[in-house]
């Protein structure tokens, strides 16, 4: 096997062209039989391969740097930096990352995670490359989904200002996570599929060729800016802000893509190597379904169908039924997702009630500020969102929602920990930044009925309102505890003595593990479903206070900006002679791997709460 001699970039270099198409196959088959076993992205890998062998064969690295935009397409830039043999351990507990990162490669120039941000990160490592005098091509890969990030504009507008070379690869697949939307998408299908003005352009230069000085009109043709392409195209919009467009070129061509990088690192300024791939390319499973097969888990490469066997519904289903209902009774309410529909599960929303239904792309901040103009009109939008995108349109919660008190819902799909994506994915900050903004109210369910009744709580609540939940099943234990939600209380579950419990969201179930393991160890133990985060039920407090010394406050957060601190605070101003501990999430950023064992190693399982407070105990 070819891929079997491939150790570095420059292995690449040496092979034919045949020997080429062979690697793409080859490594096609090395996807898809890893992914089938680990999980992981596989639709987008297999539409990025030949691009992939064609940038490492065009650019040197890592002298030479890529910036994958997102970076969940980067699995054969990894096999082909080395990495091949880690690949059993993708985004395992201590194995491979699944998107870039800095600290495991020197082949990896910059760390994404989020969409839209390798044209301003390239810009600024080509910008860093200058002033030092240093000498190296810089790269940024983004997909046309990408293009629907305000950033990737702002970028775009200070990329005309070099001059100096910076390549930008636009990978143009129709797709994000799901099928684009908007205006850019129509602008690059324009763009592809203008057979007359490729055509033309063909044949001119052809003709051109064959005659006697035919190659100086050529060359000054193409270095001249109002040149063909803007006769026949009429505001070639990468042209017009002075970035030259190169394209569009076959994706899954390596003869072509090599040629035209070889051209694009000849120029002394910005330059776009419009790029056509196929998304989930030589596997039909995912390119008949490109959306299913982003993201996977393992699963049967004969049929595509997953290995994992679903048996509860998840909180996203359960926002996602409980949503379409509201809609039935609640004629003004509206849904917005930033590109992620089948994710957040507004998919059926958006089929129930299409002209109610907003997909925006990815540009979470424009989400956001809209949904603020929905409700200033007279709308009752509900933004769902995962937790970690949401950090995305911070600025606009606190500056666009909340300072007018606009009545925004936003549900938080993926809060707490999720696990193989790592770093950049885990939702462990939203309690923390949304808490310490004027007017928002923040609630955590305990299980899936209290999601329900949280949604339709905060759909008729007149004012900025978060609920945040979990990713995976949805827990269905303590069914009968249902009181109707109030706003602010919080709900005692079990009363005793000696510790009480205080957790919000999924760390009640686990407060039900902990208080059974402390019984057996002969503690009296009481647990208290928080509910609302924002603002804090210090009535719960004050009667927690009376029958107990210890108060053990449990949130899947970071504990800085955390609810804990805030109980802490208030216990030692009022009750310092009661005992708080904190059990949270470190100041650091999550690893990828099993949540199971991410929540053992970072202390917030019941068997490492339980020592810790046995451990407490015995020293007292």
């Amino acid at each position: 096997m070819i891929l079997e001699q491939i150790k570095s970039p420059q292995d690449v270099k040496n092979l034919s062209q045949e020997e080429l198409i062979t690697l793409a196959a080859e490594i096609r088959a090395f996807l898809i039989e890893k992914i089938s076993h680990t999980g992981g992205h596989l639709a987008s890998n297999l539409g990025v391969v030949e691009l992939t062998i064609a940038m490492h064969r065009a650019f040197d690295l890592p002298e030479d740097k890529i910036i994958w935009d997102v970076g969940h397409q980067s699995y054969t830039h990894k096999i082909l930096s080395g990495r091949k043999d880690a690949f059993d351990e993708l985004r395992q507990y201590g194995g491979l990352s699944g998107f870039p990162k800095r600290k495991e490669s020197p082949y990896d120039a910059f760390d994404t995670g989020h969409s839209s941000t390798s044209i301003s990160a390239g810009l600024g490592i080509a910008q860093a490359r200058d002033l030092l005098d240093e000498d190296y091509t810089v790269v940024s890969v983004i997909g046309d989904g990408a293009l629907t990030g305000g950033m990737a504009y702002e970028a775009l507008n200070n990329a005309a200002r070099i001059r100096k070379n910076f390549i930008i690869v636009l990978n143009d697949n129709k797709m994000s996570i799901s099928e684009n939307v908007g205006g850019m998408s129509k602008y690059l299908n324009g763009l592809r599929t203008d057979e007359g003005y490729n055509d033309l352009k063909k044949w001119v230069s052809d003709t051109l060729d064959k005659i006697p000085g035919g190659q100086p009109i050529i060359d000054k043709i193409k270095r001249t800016k109002n040149g063909i392409k803007q006769l026949l195209i009429p505001g070639m919009l990468f042209e017009n802000m002075g970035i030259t467009y190169l394209g569009p070129i076959d994706g899954h061509d390596i003869r072509q893509l090599c040629r035209t990088f070889q051209e694009a690192k000849k120029l002394d300024h910005a330059v776009l190597v419009h790029v056509i791939t196929k998304k989930g390319k030589g596997y039909r499973p995912a390119e008949k379904n490109p959306s299913h097969f982003h993201g996977v888990d393992p699963f049967d490469i004969a049929t595509g169908k997953s290995l994992k066997k679903k048996t509860k519904p998840s909180y996203t289903d359960i926002f996602s039924r409980t949503i379409c209902r509201l809609g039935e009774t609640h004629p003004n309410l509206v849904t917005v997702t930033a590109a992620m529909p089948d994710g957040t599960g507004l998919k059926k929303f958006g089929e129930k009630f299409p002209d109610r239904f907003f997909d925006v792309g990815i540009a979470e901040a424009h989400a956001v500020t809209s949904a603020a103009g929905m409700a200033a009109g007279g709308l009752k939008p509900v933004v769902a969102v995962y937790s970690s995108f949401l950090q995305r349109g911070f600025d606009q919660i606190l500056h666009d929602v909340c300072i007018q008190n606009l009545p925004v819902v936003f549900a938080v799909d993926r809060a707490g920990l999720v696990g193989s994506d790592g770093e950049t994915h885990q939702g462990i900050f939203d309690l923390s930044f949304l808490t310490m903004i004027p007017n928002m109210t923040v609630m955590a369910p305990k299980n899936r009925w209290e999601l329900e009744d949280m949604i339709s709580f905060a759909v008729d609540y007149d004012g900025p309102i978060a609920v945040r939940y979990p990713r995976g099943e949805a827990y269905d234990g303590l069914k009968e505890f249902r009181s109707p939600v109030s706003y602010g209380k919080g709900e005692m579950l079990f009363e005793e003595q000696e510790i009480a419990l205080l957790a919000a969201g999924s760390m009640v179930s686990t407060g039900e593990h902990v208080r059974e393991k402390l019984k057996a160890a002969g503690h009296s133990c009481s647990l208290a479903n928080l509910r609302f985060v924002k603002p804090i039920d210090t009535e719960l407090l004050d009667r927690l206070a009376k029958n107990h010394r210890t108060i053990v406050t449990m949130e899947e957060n970071v504990l800085q900006g955390g609810f804990g601190l805030a109980a802490a605070a208030y216990m030692s101003s009022r009750y310092p002679e009661i005992k708080v501990v904190n059990i949270a999430l470190p100041d650091a950023y999550v690893e990828h791997g099993n949540v199971s064992l991410l929540r053992s190693g970072l202390g917030i399982d019941s068997d490492s709460i339980v020592k810790k407070l046995l451990a407490a105990e015995r020293k007292e």
